[in-house]
């Protein structure tokens, strides 16, 4: 008979008690939310929080809380031990800066597509052979697709000040970046 890692009268320490080399009670805190099968999770939470200041914050909160706030320890730890100095804060912070970056060219996209609409209805059929004229007489009109050229040009300023801000290890490793901070 099998009950959450528990066997016949034996009881085989959660991972916690296993690496704080103790003997695992019905009782122990850390048992139901770091089983046997997950060393790795309570490793790093050990390792960034401390195993008494763990058994505190558990301690001190209802039961029902409990598992989110080992959840948020277990993610906010594997940040700390990929990045020690900026933890999740560092990504927090790359993600904001690439939706910023985002958030630019969407908005010059859009502005282009205005400037477009715009041009479009600025120049009817009836109002073509006086716009033509005029053309004959002043300076070249400015080729259809410099405002696509602009917007390109704005693009690639944009894509090289991204590569410079996401470029650099200390906000994030971006190859461990697709890697879930949920598990170690």
């Amino acid at each position: 008979m099998k009950e959450s890692g528990r066997k016949q009268g034996t009881m085989s320490p959660c991972a916690a008690c296993k690496l704080l080399r103790r003997r695992c009670t019905r009782d122990c805190v850390f048992a139901p939310y770091f089983p046997a099968d997950e060393p790795q999770k309570f490793g790093s939470v050990h390792k960034v929080f401390g195993a008494s200041n763990v058994n505190k914050m558990l301690q001190e909160l209802p039961e029902h809380q409990r598992s989110d706030a080992v959840s948020s320890m277990v993610y906010e730890a594997n940040a700390r031990v990929r990045d020690p100095v900026y933890g999740c804060v560092g990504a927090i912070s790359s993600l904001q800066q690439q939706v910023d970056v985002l958030q630019t060219q969407l908005a010059l996209a859009q502005a282009e597509v205005v400037h477009m609409r715009m041009r479009k209805f600025t120049t009817p059929s009836s109002d073509q052979h006086n716009h033509h004229q005029q053309q004959q007489h002043s300076v070249p009109p400015e080729p259809s697709n410099s405002s696509s050229e602009n917007l390109y040009h704005s693009s690639r300023l944009l894509s090289s000040q991204t590569k410079s801000l996401f470029g650099m290890d200390m906000v994030v490793d971006q190859a461990n970046m697709g890697q879930s901070l949920w598990s170690y």
